[in-house]
């Protein structure tokens, strides 16, 4: 999903402001309802969590409530737009490869 969206630095960190008023370490004032905004504040939860380690659901839902209180709704997009896994019975999720962070990391290659 992330492919079909032209995002530039100074975009990213724009969105970011308006959403995140208190900083990317406090609360998500709302969700977007934009699919890009979206993505982009999505990319932005997701670093909280670690590439390879398992989280039961409620690990996940406690993580994303310090974010935010509609939880549900993000754990259901980062699965939907495959930023996070979750096995079948819906018990375990991680996030696997170069998901999250390896945007900032080309970001930081073009500043």
């Amino acid at each position: 999903m992330k492919d079909t969206f032209q995002i530039t630095p100074e975009e990213k960190e724009k969105i970011l402001k308006s959403y995140f008023r208190h900083g990317l370490d406090g609360p998500l004032d709302t969700f977007p309802s934009k699919e890009k905004r979206k993505y982009i504040v999505a990319e932005e939860i997701i670093k909280r969590f670690e590439k390879d380690v398992r989280y039961n659901e409620k690990e996940v839902n406690d993580t994303i409530r310090q974010v935010y209180a509609d939880f549900a709704t993000i754990r259901r997009f980062f699965i939907d737009n495959g930023m996070m896994r979750r096995d079948d019975d819906g018990k375990t999720y991680w996030i696997e490869g170069e998901v999250h962070g390896s945007s900032s990391e080309s970001e930081q290659g073009a500043v």
